[in-house]
């Protein structure tokens, strides 16, 4: 079976939008869809207005997404200025732990070092999404507790995990 990682393209949305929901419903992170913040994020064609969009393909299939944001844009809640920050990845509940996350990630570390002023690569991730945890250490991403920080609506903190990236002579902005 074939994964690609690649842009996202509007004919993707609805597949990404999909994904979100059950990744995040499934994961018990939210009741329902109509939580505010659940249909903040299931506009993907809105977000992908404002942000680039990955998407994990497996034999013509989308898996997986992600959201990129670098400091000051909308959809950036921690990144600093030389970092890359990624942001609702998510991976389709029925092909989890497949490799598609983890895809996603080095597609991402790709791109930051080849970004010219971007020198570290962050995400925010659940308190207790421990699968996460797992695969953000096992991909060379460390902790950075200092600057976890709580969900407004909750008060559930979310964890920051931050991975320095070596520059790839003659980055790419």
């Amino acid at each position: 079976m074939s994964l690609t990682v690649r842009p996202a393209t509007p004919v993707d949305h609805a597949a990404i939008a999909r994904i979100t929901a059950d990744a995040y419903l499934g994961a018990g992170y939210f009741d329902s869809a109509e939580y505010p913040y659940m249909q903040k994020i299931l506009q993907v064609a809105e977000r992908a207005e404002s942000a680039p969009l990955i998407v994990a393909e497996r034999d013509g299939v989308v898996v997986g997404s992600a959201t990129l944001a670098v400091h000051g844009d909308e959809w950036a809640d921690i990144a600093l200025p030389d970092e890359l920050e990624f942001r609702l990845l998510v991976v389709d509940p029925k092909v989890q732990r497949s490799g598609a996350g983890a895809a996603m990630v080095r597609y991402i570390l790709d791109q930051a070092r080849a970004t010219d002023g971007i020198r570290a690569v962050s995400l925010t991730t659940g308190d207790d999404w421990h699968g996460a945890h797992a695969l953000y250490r096992k991909l060379g991403f460390t902790r950075v507790p200092e600057r976890d920080w709580p969900i407004p609506e909750n008060g559930k903190m979310l964890r920051v995990y931050r991975q320095d990236v070596q520059a790839m002579p003659g980055g790419r902005p």
